[in-house]
């Protein structure tokens, strides 16, 4: 007979320090009538019970559940007998019990419910491997013990598949314990502690991946060790560790596919392609019907497979199956993958989830599909903060297809230069331009020439002139809904400005504004603050304050922050703030418009040129004269790259002046220099000659010399190279 009363097993340290925390969980729970302990193989579930049963001082029955116990009379004969080895029955119960004719509902289960009842004593009835009950019969009589059980007693349940009982109401009382696969799954220093017990030495970062990867699955743990113990480096063999590992596989196929059908292993191992499956979902994948009620069945059965929404609506195979049933289907089928992936990213696309879309596209190997997919939605991914999504789907294309695809080179292009990285920017561009020029089908999509001119727009190579022209003829290639238009306006009001036009600036930076709010915010956030320079150079300090604001709180708002192009938004800012006396906030901005100055490297040169006048006025106006120096002198270089942007000159000279004045101040008296002697300190510390200093500032050598000499009088030194030494002591120029 299978039924015994069960005594504790002595367990190694390893074991303990597994156990500790879920012998907790029951010890505490020692009052609740029903314990449910409901997971798949492997998860240890009979030597919990074993330990905890053998330090429980009450009584403790233990049964083993079998496929003959499904029969209703045999299974309570087999709870009646382990009563009867505890303390003796009432004598009416035996002859119930022992009467082939006596009715389960109406005569043994009311016999039964009154002989648990009147013990004293509190029992533990644990019965292993519940799952093979099916018979209503056999469920009713669970039921019916757990119902009755004396105060301090309690039905132990351990099973692979959620059982038919009424659990709901237990739950809603108080009356349920249960323990899931999330709660037996072990934890990183449980894993740790068995992977030790192999004699595993590991560091804590490998534990916690290899945790994550198996997902706390004890079988899969122990499986990983025995794999990493074959072989010489242990600790690579748990990184490559994987579903497919033939020792993994193996123990999959006999613990769970071998009861399946031939027609539920074939479903499983076409889905394994999807992350998440539901049923509609499936339907579509596998032109099928009733993918719904295959999932629920499965995941009620012996599988790891489980719901992961409170409808379960959708669900997912444990990462360690889906490797193997991936790998079978691959070994299989070989040419059913990629369809397979195909028509997931066509599901997906036809449901508005354009994440999972693209990646199946990727891995379907149409990459000429997710190229588009990308390149329509790359202003959503960009102004969202998600470019490190686009970034990571870019690694995952081969150079040649990245060649030869205009969509993803365009894709490349522009992520790059959200990043900041002209150079990748530039060069994925011109390889965009050429794809597309050598194709011979019109593009599709359309917006790809678009995406050409405005790169070549955006990078501003032949000045503003050019690249007014190139926005513009964007703008008319695009329909009026178009998110494309607004980079448009962006760059033609950029152009404008700094050319001089301010009216025209103006009227497409608030088309920019208006067209860029909802469906690109990083283009409106660099709309509102060239808009605000426009407005602060007019005087309107007030609408200023307002305007640069609004293209922070875009930036705070949509996790911009950490995009480079946002340095001009926080560049304005500071210099807003210091304008009007909020000191510490205009310092704090100019913080973070270097630092993300600090990230852009060789960028584009108009934007680089005025973020850095910008900020120069900030943090002179914040008392920082050598840092504003530093960053004129780097935005005057900048400027030289863009001859025709005549506006920088104007602002240069302005903020140069207003620099020397306030270091002028450091001089007392006759001493002070003027601002044509300013000008030729700049120089000294160069290698131009004294004619080349006076080329550059078209005047005569002659004047030069004069000017230079008054220079070493007034800072009273005798020589070029003492007056740089003295002028950088106290403070007129860089050292």
């Amino acid at each position: 007979m299978s039924l015994a009363v069960k005594s504790g097993r002595p367990f190694s340290r390893e074991k303990l320090v597994r156990r500790s925390r879920l012998l907790g969980k029951l010890n505490e729970g020692r009052n609740t009538p029903l314990v449910a302990i409901v997971a798949p193989a492997g998860y240890g579930k009979t030597s919990l019970l074993t330990e905890w049963a053998g330090q429980d001082e009450r009584t403790s029955m233990w049964l083993s559940l079998e496929k003959w116990h499904d029969e209703p009379t045999r299974l309570i004969r087999e709870i009646f007998a382990g009563l009867q080895a505890v303390d003796s029955l009432d004598p009416h119960l035996l002859e119930a019990l022992n009467n082939p004719t006596a009715d389960l509902i109406t005569v043994v289960l009311p016999a039964l419910a009154v002989e648990l009842e009147r013990r004293a004593d509190p029992i533990v009835l644990i019965l292993d491997d519940v799952h093979t009950l099916t018979n209503a019969g056999a469920l009713h009589v669970l039921s019916a013990v757990a119902e009755h059980l004396p105060m301090g007693s309690q039905l132990v349940l351990a099973s692979r598949t959620v059982p038919a009982l009424p659990l709901g109401r237990l739950r809603a009382h108080g009356a349920l314990l249960e323990l899931g696969t999330k709660e037996m799954a072990m934890r990183p220093p449980e894993a740790a502690s068995l992977l030790r017990s192999a004699h595993l030495k590991i560091d804590s970062a490998d534990v916690d991946a290899l945790v994550e990867r198996t997902e706390g699955w004890p079988v899969g743990l122990y499986l990983a060790a025995v794999c990493a113990r074959e072989q010489p480096d242990a600790t690579a063999a748990l990184a490559r560790f994987s579903g497919e590992d033939h020792v993994v596989a193996d123990y999959l196929r006999d613990e769970f596919l071998s009861e399946l059908s031939a027609e539920e292993v074939e479903f499983l191992l076409d889905t394994s392609v999807m992350n998440s499956l539901s049923g509609p979902l499936c339907d579509a994948v596998l032109n099928t019907r009733g993918s719904a009620c295959l999932l629920d069945r499965l995941a009620r059965g012996n599988l790891p497979l489980e719901p992961i929404d409170r409808s379960h609506d959708w669900y997912r195979c444990h990462p360690l199956l889906r490797e193997m049933l991936l790998g079978e289907l691959r070994h299989r089928h070989p040419q059913r993958e990629p369809l397979l992936h195909l028509r997931v990213s066509e599901w997906h696309a036809g449901h508005g989830e354009l994440d999972s879309s693209i990646a199946h596209a990727l891995a379907g190997n149409d990459n000429g599909r997710a190229g588009n997919l990308m390149w329509e939605h790359l202003p959503r991914y960009v102004a969202q903060g998600h470019n490190d999504l686009i970034q990571g789907w870019l690694q995952n294309v081969s150079a040649e297809d990245l060649s030869a695809i205009p969509s993803l080179a365009l894709t490349a292009a522009y992520s790059a230069l959200a990043l900041g990285d002209i150079r990748q920017a530039e060069h994925w561009g011109s390889v965009g331009a050429t794809a597309l020029s050598r194709a011979t089908a019109p593009p599709a999509p359309a917006s790809l020439a678009t995406g050409v001119a405005l790169i070549e727009a955006a990078l501003g190579r032949d000045g503003m002139a050019p690249m007014a022209r190139h926005a513009a003829r964007a703008y008319e290639l695009e329909q009026d809904d178009s998110p494309w238009r607004s980079i448009c306006c962006l760059l033609q009001g950029v152009a404008n400005h700094l050319t001089g036009n301010r009216a025209q600036a103006r009227e497409h930076l608030e088309d920019g504004i208006h067209r860029s709010s909802v469906v690109a915010p990083p283009v409106e956030m660099l709309c509102l603050s060239q808009l605000a320079m426009i407005t602060i150079e007019e005087g309107d300090w007030d609408r200023g304050v307002d305007l640069i604001a609004r293209a922070v709180h875009q930036v705070e708002h949509h996790g911009l922050a950490r995009y480079p192009a946002s340095a001009l938004a926080f560049a304005v800012s500071a210099e807003v703030r210091s304008h009007v006396g909020r000191v510490d906030e205009g310092k704090r901005d100019a913080r973070k418009a270097a630092h993300l100055l600090g990230g852009l490297g060789d960028f584009i040169p108009w934007y680089e040129a005025e973020t850095r006048i910008m900020l120069a006025r900030a943090v002179l106006g914040l008392a920082d004269v050598g840092t504003a120096r530093t960053l004129l002198a780097e935005a005057s270089q900048l400027a030289r790259r863009v001859p025709d942007a005549v506006v920088f000159g104007g602002w240069l000279e302005d903020i140069w002046g207003r620099v020397d004045t306030v270091a002028t101040n450091a001089l007392a008296g006759s001493a002070a220099l003027t601002m044509a002697e300013l000008r030729i300190l700049r120089f000294l510390p160069t290698h131009l000659s004294l004619r080349e200093i006076g080329v550059r500032l078209h005047v005569s050598t002659n004047t030069v010399k004069t000017q230079a000499h008054a220079v070493y009088r007034k800072l009273d030194v005798r020589s070029r190279s003492d007056a740089v030494a003295r002028a950088v002591e106290i403070g007129l120029i860089e050292g």
